[in-house]
């Protein structure tokens, strides 16, 4: 009672924030050595009475958290009124010396404290709490067995996340070097305990914890990992690849040993140079050791294993594949219970060690498929797993068995004989079949065999089986697919593909179909138009269907984003289902558009760019775009792109209405901007002067002195210098009374005369004429200053040496000459619009190629021959000067700059 009365006290003060303090004793304040006395008879005292099983549960539970609590002031040596190692010790063997707490969250604070005090004294003032713990795991007391097994785990968790240099080599060296050991003992345990005692997942979970400090450890640390190369390999590879794991290695173990031994082997600090003089000693050293285990005989091993063993389709997928299809090509396709089990560990697992030792594991993997030649048995269940572990096997190495495997042999005398098996017991060999023919379609495939592939495949689909429509992406999305080829199935296979979608109904498994549908489409293009209508009919109600899910609503934008492309002019009909969609996905005010907003911004520009006009509902999305201006986010390029395909789609009815809206936010992003996104604001505005010479320049007039400026000022990036003269080069050519009255109001906010800022413009275009490096670019400047031509005033005259330079360099860029005639020829002329000449292959021209192509028989890069130019700004200066003044004018000019002039003017 009086220990009882002492803690009600005790504690009682603490709840006011009193921690340790005198008071509990005494009301008089206490000398330091009367706060020593307190803090031990403290700590004794609530280590008595929360492991007192008698007491009041409340009592103990605040009893075993302020001895948690105390250790952060109290344990640490060099604190104020810290315990002496003598009393330590004496609190450490009583926290040890009985697992029997019958209290599970008085038990994990107890564990939780035991692991904060190892944190500080193991393994040098405590070397003995590691062994009771492994001691304690083995008694047949279920709750000493769990309570151990739950210390050790938060032991192992507090000393594993020590950080400093220092303590972790501590923890390595005491720890590591007998974790093979103890991972032994624990794995030996399970043995005795069944999967349904409540000790077998802690025991668990300290195991797989035990592996991910190792494998925390080879990662971070290659080279100090090097002496337990050998023991790791050798103890993976007999737990995963042996008898010794047999009743003892579950799922999550064998998936950390697969990592280790994968580690290991790709572990590029123990990869040498190809000049192994190059390497130093400690990768040779790690390099050897790998050698030295990885012997024929135990790759052979491996690989038998992996193939004969967990390649094997088990008895659970089979009964999900003919129960729950839908469920089990979902599974198998990446679902989320999938991405972290065993198959795909074993998958990459051989395909690391296949790459690594090709050359010794190629014959042993052709020895398993020679002797699986011709069909198989159906009735023998096990011969069809094996032939389709092995033929998975194949599948995954085909990249390393390029030069091994006649696929095109195989395929004619094999597997096409095994895709028409229709025996139902036959499925997952068909199914095998068509997914290894994908793995290889990319490696090595002739292609006039396709047809027959596409017979086949057809086929299967009229099954409607799901698990083989999972495998038929591959021969539709690969680089040597022909168009002329897939045409004759192309309306059979549409059809099935989307009776398909309608009839499955996962999330995932739409997504599926909407993918490979969307693969079909943008491969066929223009030739879909006829089979699309359904698909058309059918993607409204399915967008309303999924408005809880995000990713389905990603891959039916991607898919009208293949459709509208397809669609071309003719996708305006969509309008009424398509702008809405845009809108949603665009407008940062929804919730959805986290999700939306990047396949919703293409869309919005392939739309933009098959549109044939623009319609009230399509200007009125554009109200979305300030908004996404100033997210500046990784889609701002796309942002542009969309504002540049409004402006050729309709420039005066878009700018009337926007093009304040736009310069504000041009303005704001300009500030704060990288050089990349500067150049792109730039590019709108030279687009805009383009379109719209006439009011362009007034619309973005605020922007305007900024690119002067830094014209003269002698920007030091070249493409964005390269931008500047590009837009003021259209100004100058033509919008010239704008141009003048910028050049007033430059020199007044300059304080310079206008005729030496004009000067000053020239010099700074012609030095840096090199940083443009677009032609179109180059004979644009060339225009512009010739444009200043003719001129009496003295500036101008001063740098017509670097006019005519300009126009020489400009004529080079562009005059071919004609080899007949001898007589050249500005290559940028454009005289009337053609259709251009579309192969199967090529993808037609857009509406928005068709709007550009129109536009630039009316710009004046090509429209006006910058030959014919030349000649007559150079004549009319020589009428304005007299014959005299220009000679003496053109003997500025170097030489050999006239020399090339002249011959560029030959004929006129």
């Amino acid at each position: 009672n009086s220990v009882y009365n002492y803690c009600f006290v005790f504690l009682q003060d603490l709840t006011h924030g009193q921690l340790f303090s005198s008071n509990t004793i005494t009301t008089k304040p206490t000398c330091g050595l009367d706060q020593e006395l307190n803090n031990i008879l403290t700590f004794f005292s609530l280590q008595n009475i929360f492991t007192n099983h008698t007491l009041d549960v409340n009592v103990r539970w605040l009893a075993v958290l302020y001895f948690k609590n105390g250790i952060d002031r109290y344990w640490r040596r060099v604190a104020p009124h810290a315990l002496s190692e003598e009393e330590k010790s004496t609190l450490r063997a009583g926290l040890i010396t009985n697992f029997n707490e019958p209290v599970n969250q008085i038990a994990t604070q107890i564990s939780v404290l035991i692991a904060k005090v190892a944190r500080l004294d193991c393994p040098r003032q405590w070397p003995e709490l590691i062994p009771t713990l492994l001691e304690s795991v083995k008694v047949q007391d279920d709750l000493r067995q769990h309570r151990a097994l739950l210390t050790f785990y938060h032991v192992t968790k507090t000393l594993a996340s020590k950080r400093l240099a220092a303590d972790r080599k501590l923890f390595y060296d005491g720890f590591l070097h007998a974790v093979f050991e103890r991972l032994k003992q624990f794995l030996e345990c399970s043995r005795s305990i069944g999967t349904e005692n409540v000790c077998r997942d802690r025991l668990e979970k300290t195991i797989i914890l035990f592996t991910k400090v190792l494998l925390d450890f080879l990662d971070q640390h290659p080279f100090s990992f090097t002496p337990l190369i050998q023991r790791s390999l050798e103890f993976a590879v007999s737990y995963v690849f042996t008898e010794a794991g047999e009743g003892v290695a579950f799922e999550r173990f064998i998936v950390q040993c697969m990592n280790f031994i994968k580690m290991i082997v790709k572990n590029y600090a123990y990869k040498p140079s190809k000049r192994f003089e190059d390497s130093s000693p400690e990768t040779l050293e790690a390099h050897k050791i790998k050698t030295s285990f990885f012997t024929y005989p135990t790759l052979m091993e491996i690989c038998r294993r992996l193939v004969s063993h967990y390649f094997l389709l088990t008895e659970e997928e089979l009964t999900m594949w003919e129960e729950d299809p839908e469920g089990f090509t979902v599974e198998e396709t990446g679902g989320d219970s999938w991405k972290y089990s065993l198959r795909p560990c074993t998958e990459v697992l051989f395909i690391d060690i296949f790459h690594e030792y090709n050359q010794t594991l190629t014959p042993v993997l052709l020895e398993m498929v020679h002797s699986l030649q011709g069909p198989t048995n159906v009735e023998d269940t096990n011969a069809l797993l094996i032939k389709d572990a092995v033929y998975n096997a194949v599948g995954l190495a085909a990249y390393e068995l390029f030069d091994s495997v006649d696929f095109d042999q195989w395929f004619k005398n094999q597997l096409l004989a095994e895709l028409q098996v229709s025996h139902n017991r036959y499925k997952p060999i068909r199914r095998r079949v068509i997914w290894l023919i994908g793995q290889w379609i990319s490696v090595k495939f002739k292609s006039d065999m396709r047809p027959m592939l596409y017979e086949a495949i057809r086929n299967l689909l009229q099954d409607q089986d799901l698990v083989f429509f999972f495998n038929f992406c591959s021969p539709v999305d690969d680089f040597e697919f022909r168009t002329d080829q897939f045409l004759p199935y192309l309306e059979s296979m549409f059809t099935l593909l989307f009776q398909l979608l309608q009839e499955v109904t996962e999330c995932d498994t739409k997504m599926h179909v909407l993918h490979v549908l969307s693969c079909v489409i943008e491969r066929v293009n223009i030739q879909i138009r006829p089979y699309v209508g359904c698909l058309v009919q059918y993607l409204p109600l399915l967008w309303k269907q999924s408005e809880e899910h995000n990713m389905l609503r990603c891959a039916i934008l991607t898919t009208l984003i293949h459709l509208i492309q397809g669609l071309g002019a003719d996708s305006k009909n969509l309008y009424p289902f398509l702008l809405p969609i845009i809108q949603l996905s665009t407008d940062v005010s929804q919730p959805p558009h986290v999700y939306l907003l990047e396949d919703g911004l293409e869309l919005w520009l392939v739309t933009l760019e098959n549109s044939p006009c623009l319609t009230p509902e399509l200007l009125r999305i554009f109200q979305n775009m300030s908004a996404l201006l100033e997210l500046s986010s990784e889609n701002l390029r796309t942002c542009f792109k969309i504002i540049n395909a409004y402006i050729f789609l309709s420039s005066p009815e878009f700018l009337q209405m926007y093009s304040g809206d736009l310069c504000r936010s041009f303005c704001e992003l300009l500030k704060d901007i990288t050089t990349e996104g500067q150049v792109q604001v730039l590019k709108v505005v030279e687009t805009v002067l383009k379109v719209n010479p006439a009011l362009g320049p007034q619309m973005f007039q605020p922007l305007l002195p900024s690119v002067f400026r830094g014209i003269i000022d002698g920007e030091r990036y070249p493409v964005v210098m390269s931008t500047y003269l590009g837009v003021i080069g259209r100004v100058l050519l033509q919008n010239a009374s704008f141009f003048s009255l910028l050049l007033s109001q430059m020199a007044c906010e300059c304080g310079q005369e206008l005729d030496q800022l004009l000067g000053n413009m020239i010099e700074m275009w012609v030095d840096r004429m090199d940083n443009i490096t677009q032609p179109e670019r180059r004979k644009l400047s060339a225009l512009a200053l010739l444009s200043l031509l003719p001129s009496d005033n003295s500036v101008i005259q001063d740098k017509f040496c670097g006019i005519i330079n300009i126009s020489v360099e400009g004529l080079h860029d562009v005059m071919t000459e004609d080899p007949e005639t001898r007589t050249y020829k500005d290559c940028m002329l454009m005289s009337h619009f053609e259709e251009p000449k579309v192969t199967e292959d090529e993808e037609p021209p857009t509406e928005q190629d068709k709007r550009k192509k129109m536009l630039a028989l009316k710009d004046p890069v090509h429209t006006v021959s910058l030959q014919q130019f030349v000649y007559e700004k150079l004549k009319a200066q020589q009428e304005l000067l007299g014959e005299q003044a220009f000679q003496a004018l053109m003997e500025t000019v170097d030489t050999e700059i006239v020399t090339q002039l002249q011959e560029f003017l030959q004929g006129f």
